[in-house]
């Protein structure tokens, strides 16, 4: 079934899939952070993810580890890193569904960034599914509500460092192998807060450790499937699928920690997921239909 989708819904399933992913890491971080600290739930993240990839790629490790970009592996490891800890710090003062619509102003700066610097096109439809998911992640948001604190700054800070990092993802694309992408953001991850949680640290109990390397499984498999969701599209037509994380972070939310939704976070989610199904419909069944007219019209 798989192998029967077109490139732009492989893409895109990665896509949501990975954003799935990363707002159940977002919770578990979240749940780590009020038994222990932010620092230990960075730590697990980035040092788990190192010792699983270092276990799968163990038999390839050498190719794995030789890179055609040293200096934007690297670059692209610390924006991520910036992304992480900018979120984690943040859930320790806002909720998470708060966080992620916050942050959701990065689709825009992916959208435009992709455009100024990897010179894709930003066709019409794009710009609309943007503006219009932007519009529902405003009614949850509410500029002017208690939501915009100081303690914006921190998903804010991430939405700037998640954008850098796509971009920067998309511009290496399939010319390196994934798990080289992912060996280089965790070593440079682990690397940096080893150091920063030797100096902070605190034992964690049994339910602390599990948490820990759910955290670590579970960042690992996002991070991987946004590697190769980025490889197989563009990413000014992935950005609106990022909003899909606020419905996500607001599920989790409720579950885990009690945090429900009001009314106008319902009616901006539905905005938002209406706009990505408008931008999914538009990629992946008006576009190839117009390619084929105009296909038959030179003919």
């Amino acid at each position: 079934m798989w192998s029967r989708l077109t490139p732009q819904n492989r893409a895109i399933l990665l896509m949501i899939s990975a954003i799935f992913l990363f707002t159940l890491m977002d919770a578990t971080a979240k749940a780590i952070s009020v038994r222990s600290s932010p620092i230990m739930a960075l730590w697990a993240r980035y040092s788990g993810q190192m010792v699983l990839v270092l276990i799968l790629v163990a038999p390839r490790l050498r190719s794995v580890a030789r890179t055609n970009f040293p200096g934007f592996q690297f670059l692209r490891s610390i924006f991520l890193l910036g992304a992480t800890a900018s979120f984690f710090v943040g859930l320790s003062y806002l909720g998470l569904a708060e966080m992620t619509a916050i942050m959701d102003v990065n689709p825009v700066l992916i959208t435009l960034g992709a455009a100024i610097f990897l010179k894709e096109k930003l066709g019409p439809r794009r710009i609309l599914g943007i503006l219009a998911a932007l519009i529902g992640a405003m009614i949850v948001i509410r500029p002017g509500s208690g939501v915009f604190s100081w303690a914006a700054v921190f998903p804010l800070c991430a939405a700037v460092c998640y954008s850098a990092y796509a971009l920067a993802t998309r511009f290496v694309g399939n010319r390196e192998d994934p798990w080289t992408s992912l060996l280089y953001a965790a070593m440079v991850g682990s690397i940096v807060m080893t150091a920063i949680a030797a100096m902070n640290w605190q034992t964690p109990d049994t339910g602390t450790i599990a948490l820990m390397l759910a955290l670590a499984g579970i960042g690992t498999a996002g991070q991987l499937l946004l590697i190769r969701a980025f490889t197989a599209g563009e990413a000014a037509m992935l950005a609106p699928f990022a909003y899909a994380g606020l419905i996500f972070a607001t599920l989790w939310g409720v579950i885990f920690f009690d945090e429900f939704p009001d009314v106008w976070t319902i009616v901006g989610a539905v905005v938002i997921v209406a706009a990505g199904l408008y931008v999914w419909y538009r990629e992946t069944q008006a576009a190839p239909q117009v390619a084929e007219l105009k296909t038959k019209d030179t003919r």
